[in-house]
């Protein structure tokens, strides 16, 4: 397996988890899971970078699903710039 498709599959996997992170925005969960503590614990950093922007309308955080869409320009970038 290539450095490339590893990079690829990692950024795959994150994009997961972030679904799963605006999903659980949705539906009651227990925030004591180790599950959802891993994925909370996980997907954090990411999403902090996006909370301070104003992303908020009609009381919903649109944060999340910004983040999500901008994780493939990222990805699109870092292996261009690694892999060229």
């Amino acid at each position: 397996m290539s450095a490339y498709s590893i990079i690829t599959y990692l950024f795959q996997f994150y994009g997961i988890l972030l679904i799963c992170r605006i999903a659980l925005s949705w539906i009651p969960h227990n925030n004591d899971h180790p599950v959802v503590g891993f994925l909370y614990k996980f997907t954090n950093p990411y999403l902090n970078l996006f909370r301070n922007l104003p992303l908020n309308y009609g009381g919903f955080d649109f944060s999340p699903i910004v983040a999500f869409f901008v994780l493939d320009p990222i990805l699109k970038t870092v292996v261009l710039r690694l892999f060229q």
